[in-house]
């Protein structure tokens, strides 16, 4: 859902008694009232500063140009779903040109273009499908492991091939590996590479986890903890920081792992910025190739890059690894387990690679959704973008605050009651609004910096309903409800818990 500009309005003040002892509501004071009309543009914003401003620094865009891209990718990505679906056997694959926003979807069945057409994207033909490539590639995986210099493979999707890494003096061993496993030869082509992955591991900064004498990054947070790098840990090893053991555990083969966190760690859906905050996460939705996306790690902090390739295969002095996503983002050790992210979208957690942040790198990811579905995980959510919430509040109530109004399409209303409340130490805030079946309503909460209200949180899906999540400090707050389309009645609620 593409995201305008609000249009401002003038918020009422109202006297709010509310039966909580640890919450003070105000009307209108000499302190935080000085911006009762909202600011559009802080609303209005749909990605994070901080992530927007890595991408202008690794990427080389403007801010603008930033939110374009970001807008456009996600709309891809529902045209990636389409298209999988649709085309069946005969899809072999959908990327991006990062230049000119171009969707490119390759068919083999030459009278199916119509339908890449027809879903926006320009129709390539393509000689084999990618279902053929993949299990191909699986095929080599065997093989591969016994050829010494041959650090990885991958899926060039634009080129319809396999692309199998080598050494110098690897070539030849490598083609006769491929032709034992019944590998068409046209369907692989031998990239020469002096890479050689290692995983990120023994290097800490920032948010950072421990085990076993070893340091590694939280990937992204789950109902019951977090995911992680399977290398950083077996199963059953425990960690600090947060406290907790891991209960399930991959490597190689794959390079996943969770990590049941002890009662009092509060799995919050949120990504550190290495710039004071956090970049909320909304979802999981996989990007296309040709993607632009960022990484977090506790060594080197946000660094962004493109999505190359899906179900690349590394081979690490421990064994290979199937099913990575390769990048261009950097990444060095200590950042293994670290989140990767396209938009506000979770992508997957950082295995390893080669080169470094100062002259840059090749570093693969674990995607997530497979460790999500293999240990059935529920990936913990801000309630912000797609994903945030639209549709979970069958009844939008709350036990610190539930009120409600009417709203006209483009209008805003603040809450509780168009005042604030003070907030008086750290809790969770939760925040919901249900608006007529028909409209589009999304739900901001605010803090006050000073001099401005700044929003923290959002639930801002294509949906009547919507909600958020913040873990707050102690200080002024409130809820911001915007009718983005549509008009009439709504309800919202807030709980601090």
């Amino acid at each position: 859902m593409r995201r305008t500009a609000f249009r401002t309005i003038a918020t009422t003040t109202a006297t709010l008694t509310l039966a909580a002892t640890a919450f003070t509501a105000h009307a209108a004071s000499p302190a935080p009232d000085a911006e009762d009309l909202l600011d559009a543009t802080d609303l209005a914003e749909k990605y994070p500063d901080e992530l927007l401003q890595a991408m202008q620094d690794d990427l080389d865009v403007t801010k603008d140009r930033a939110v374009e891209r970001l807008d456009f990718q996600a709309e891809a990505s529902v045209t990636l779903d389409e298209l999988d679906d649709a085309l069946g056997d005969d899809f072999a694959g959908l990327w991006l040109d990062a230049d000119d926003d171009v969707v490119y979807a390759a068919v083999t069945d030459k009278a199916k273009t119509s339908t890449v057409r027809k879903a926006g994207a320009k129709a390539v033909t393509a000689r084999y499908s990618l279902e053929d490539l993949e299990q191909w590639q699986d095929s080599l995986i065997a093989p591969l492991s016994d050829v010494d210099g041959v650090p990885g493979t991958y899926v060039d999707l634009a080129e319809n091939s396999i692309v199998v890494q080598v050494h110098r003096g690897a070539r030849g061993e490598a083609r006769q590996a491929a032709k034992a496993a019944g590998v068409p030869r046209e369907a692989v082509t031998y990239e020469l590479t002096t890479e050689q992955p290692q995983t990120f591991q023994d290097i800490v900064g920032g948010n950072a986890y421990f085990t076993s004498g070893f340091r590694c990054s939280v990937g992204f947070a789950v109902t019951a903890g977090f995911v992680t790098a399977g290398h950083c840990g077996p199963t059953g090893a425990t960690t600090t920081q947060p406290s907790g053991t891991f209960a399930g555990s991959v490597f190689p083969g794959s390079d996943m792992a969770w990590v049941r966190t002890a009662s009092g760690n509060t799995p919050v859906g949120a990504v550190n910025n290495y710039s004071g905050g956090v970049v909320q996460v909304a979802g999981s939705s996989q990007a296309p190739v040709g993607s632009q996306v960022c990484r977090s790690g506790s060594t080197t902090g946000w660094h962004c890059g493109t999505i190359q390739a899906y179900n690349a295969t590394v081979t690490y002095a421990e064994g290979s690894v199937n099913g990575l996503i390769r990048t261009t983002v950097c990444a060095e050790k200590g950042d293994s387990g670290g989140s990767l992210l396209a938009g506000n979208q979770a992508q997957g957690v950082t295995s390893g690679g080669s080169g470094n942040c100062r002259t840059g790198g090749t570093t693969y990811f674990q995607p997530v959704n497979p460790i999500l579905s293999r240990y059935n995980l529920t990936l913990v959510t801000s309630g912000s973008g797609t994903g945030g919430g639209g549709g979970q509040n069958p009844t939008c109530t709350g036990t610190f605050y539930t009120g409600g109004g009417s709203l006209s399409q483009g209008g805003q209303a603040v809450h509780p009651d168009g005042s604030y409340w003070h907030q008086s130490s750290s809790a969770t805030i939760a925040g919901c609004v249900e608006g007529p079946s028909s409209g589009d309503y999304d739900v901001y909460l605010q803090r006050w910096t000073g001099s401005s209200w700044s929003t923290v949180a959002q639930g801002a899906t294509a949906s009547n309903r919507d909600s958020l999540t913040y873990s707050a400090s102690s200080g002024y707050y409130r809820l911001v409800v915007h009718a983005y389309s549509g008009s009439g009645a709504y309800t919202v609620g807030i709980t601090v818990s």
